[in-house]
């Protein structure tokens, strides 16, 4: 559990899908650049079953996660469904290793796999797996970033390690969460909700994740509890150089603070860092739009038991109708895929995102998109519905 709780969550890695055909030593592949027998290799075709997720650090990148697939060759009776489930993972991975064996009769399938690569956008390299000195011959005319590996060969992974670093290099770059709010040496205000859905013992993800954003960016941090507020402001000599609350409280928070303090929330920096913030802004003026009888889909990324007041089922479905007056009909769905007709709603409430990574939240953002229908998130449709969306800092 401790170990769990230290890991840099997955959703802030960048994720490197593994595939390729069965038997071709995806997992072989995992178990080398890893360094540990995480995936269960076997000479059995179809070993791996569901994608299998390994974590890892890949300096100067930092924290990964590879993600170890089903052949997407796989002709068994729930071949599908597992090819499915590798396709997945391939639209929500950051780079692809297309894993090829030197022993391979289906060489050709791997112009499929690169096409289907290259249509997502995605950087990738292709390893050939040269088993038992066995010599497999591309067209380097064709194929590009190939690397002939022996996987149990140290030189060998460096480089396709190397490899994967300047792949993903680019990444680096991806929005910041807090670095262009604050600076070294600032005072910043962390307000914690203490509801029932708050994880006892322990702050939400986050909280967590902006608290160590900003002691990376070498700033001073203070956690309150709402109730607090008010004593803390006036126990400080100076004011903080921001102020983050939770959205739910966005209101009350904003009549305590004055408003020369930049004030945000958890779900906005989350918004920002996982998908396209100006989008989401966007998406909330549809709220004046609505009708009766228009439909409300509220989404959230991930599963967990829904209590009282729980701000996707009872919170925002009120504000919504409070706010618009009118009879909104609100689906609520939960988890990362959705089997649903999207075109049947006119508007999309996502949460923050804490638990998917920036492919997933752009795809999903693409998705709705793609079908005409305007999306935002929690924090930004509070905002808005209260009036203080121009307040708000992000």
């Amino acid at each position: 559990m401790i170990s769990e709780i230290n890991q840099t969550p997955k959703a802030l890695r960048l994720h490197i899908g593994v595939f390729g055909d069965t038997n071709a030593g995806k997992s072989t592949f995992i178990n080398a650049v890893t360094g540990q027998n995480i995936a269960l290799t076997s000479p059995v075709a179809g070993t791996t079953t569901d994608p299998v997720f390994k974590p890892m650090e890949l300096l100067p990148l930092g924290p990964v996660v590879f993600v170890d697939t089903a052949g997407l060759d796989d002709k068994s009776e729930l071949g599908k469904i597992r090819i499915q489930k590798s396709m997945e993972q391939l639209e929500i991975c950051d780079a692809a290793v297309l894993v090829i064996s030197s022993e391979s009769r289906n060489a050709c399938s791997l112009k499929e796999y690169v096409d289907m690569v290259k249509s997502k956008k995605i950087p990738y390299i292709i390893v050939i797996n040269e088993i038992n000195g066995k010599k497999l011959i591309l067209d380097s005319d064709f194929y590009e970033n190939i690397i002939i590996a022996d996987l149990n060969n140290k030189n060998d992974i460096d480089n396709i390690k190397e490899a994967l670093i300047d792949l993903l290099k680019d990444k680096i770059d991806d929005p910041v969460l807090t670095a262009d709010l604050v600076h070294p040496g600032d005072l910043v205000m962390l307000t914690a909700p203490q509801d029932i859905q708050a994880p006892k013992g322990r702050l939400i993800l986050p909280e967590v994740q902006v608290l160590r954003d900003l002691l990376d960016n070498k700033c001073m941090v203070m956690t309150v509890t709402s109730d607090n507020i008010r004593n803390a402001l006036n126990n400080l000599k100076n004011p903080p150089a921001l102020v983050v609350t939770d959205s739910q409280i966005f209101k009350e928070v904003n009549e305590i603070i004055p408003k020369n303090i930049p004030l945000t929330s958890f779900s906005l920096l989350m918004a920002k860092i996982k998908g396209d913030i100006k989008s989401l802004i966007h998406g909330a003026e549809a709220i004046d739009e609505l009708n009766d009888n228009d439909k409300v889909l509220i989404l959230e990324s991930c599963s967990h038991h829904a209590m009282d007041d729980d701000i996707a089922r009872i919170k925002i479905p009120n504000l919504l109708r409070k706010y618009t007056g009118k009879n909104l009909i609100i689906d609520n769905i939960s988890g990362q895929n959705f089997d649903i007709n999207i075109k049947d709603y006119k508007l999309a409430v996502h949460c923050g995102g804490c638990m998917i990574n920036r492919k997933a939240m752009l795809k999903k953002q693409r998705q709705f998109e793609d079908a005409g229908i305007p999306m935002t998130n929690f924090g930004v449709c509070i905002a808005y519905m209260n009036g203080m969306l121009k307040r708000i800092c992000y």
